[in-house]
């Protein structure tokens, strides 16, 4: 997504950048928060400290303000698990994505679940155009646990399927944050992501296990 292009499609001064990019992060709390529906644009709009017609001068539609949250909350958990995706190529490094997940969670006292998995939840029935952007962002995030996991086998210490054990730790992530958030304990996200990294364990050859 263009995060610089104004509905008519123009380019935005530097000003123009900041505004808009104050709204989204706004609209983004409001909707973590409370969910899509209930964050309105006029709430929106007070919660930027703009006034209405400069979101409207930004976002043809909350369709459009949508789908700019759904890029932003992406580039958001990407951004703050960026330094960990570097280390998933090594069973220690699995690890200590692991425990980051529980340690924040935690923090939180398992409210909010996942940005963008809520988001997707919330649109995936309901808003085609959304739910594509939900599932883009989901397959980046795949795609950099995957990283690790393709290095570990090219190294030869990895006998599975890199893209098979990637998506199901992503799907271990995103079914234990949901259970998580509805249990208000961290135990589910654990018992998902200790089950998923046992069984890479499982395949990792037992000749170079001293490396993991």
């Amino acid at each position: 997504m263009d995060t610089d292009a104004r509905p008519t499609g123009r380019k935005l001064t530097r000003k123009g950048r900041e505004t808009r990019q104050r709204i989204v992060a706004a609209a983004a709390e409001l909707m973590y928060e409370r969910g899509i529906a209930e964050a309105t644009m006029e709430e929106v709009r007070a919660a930027a400290g703009v006034s209405g017609s400069q979101i409207y001068h930004y976002f043809a539609d909350k369709q459009a303000l949508l789908l700019a949250v759904i890029d932003f909350q992406t580039e958001a958990v990407l951004a703050m698990h960026q330094p960990q995706f570097c280390r998933l190529d090594t069973m220690a490094g699995l690890r200590q994505w692991r425990d980051m997940h529980v340690e924040y969670h935690r923090r939180l006292q398992c409210r909010g679940g996942c940005p963008i998995g809520s988001l997707g939840g919330e649109v995936a029935e309901t808003n085609p155009e959304a739910r594509l952007a939900v599932a883009a962002g989901l397959v980046r995030w795949e795609a950099a646990i995957r990283d690790g996991l393709q290095a570990m086998h090219d190294r030869g210490e990895l006998d599975a399927d890199p893209e098979d054990l990637a998506l199901a730790l992503l799907a271990a992530l995103q079914g234990g944050l949901l259970l998580t958030q509805i249990q208000r304990r961290v135990k589910p996200l654990e018992a998902a992501l200790d089950t998923v990294l046992d069984h890479i364990q499982s395949w990792i050859r037992s000749s170079r296990v001293g490396g993991s």
